[in-house]
């Protein structure tokens, strides 16, 4: 009788697991209904401009070596950095390859402190050192 009770327990559990395996694929969900996007607050007024920070817009007077590429008088950082631009653009200083890179020519050089090459991030650091 034991070897019997065991053998009804094991097709018990086997007919468990069977049937636990063969249960009926589940129908795919409904999509949920799409959300509307919430209207955007209007930040500013759509008339108003930006600001500029006044540490930007403060004329500044060029080093010797500066004032070689954008000229003597004092100029705010914004417009020397454009006015740098304009002149690796206009001599095609920009490396071809890299376009990240500026080759320096010989009134470049003196205000990147020697180098032959530096990085447009880099140029920056370089050039703030000649503005008092």
């Amino acid at each position: 009788m034991a070897t019997a009770k065991k053998a009804a327990k094991k097709t018990a559990k086997k007919g468990s697991k069977k049937a636990a395996a063969k249960k009926p694929a589940k129908k795919p969900a409904k999509k949920a209904p799409a959300k509307k996007a919430a209207p955007k607050k209007a930040a500013k007024k759509s008339g108003a401009k930006r600001k500029p920070n006044a540490a930007f817009m403060k004329a500044m007077t060029p080093s010797s070596s500066l004032a070689a590429v954008v000229g003597s008088m004092p100029l705010p950082r914004t417009e020397v950095t454009k006015k740098i631009w304009d002149y690796i653009k206009k001599n095609k200083l920009q490396d071809s390859v890299n376009r990240r890179l500026i080759n320096a020519d010989e009134k470049l050089r003196q205000v990147f402190g020697g180098k032959k090459q530096v990085s447009m991030f880099e140029m920056t650091k370089l050039v703030s050192n000649h503005l008092k």
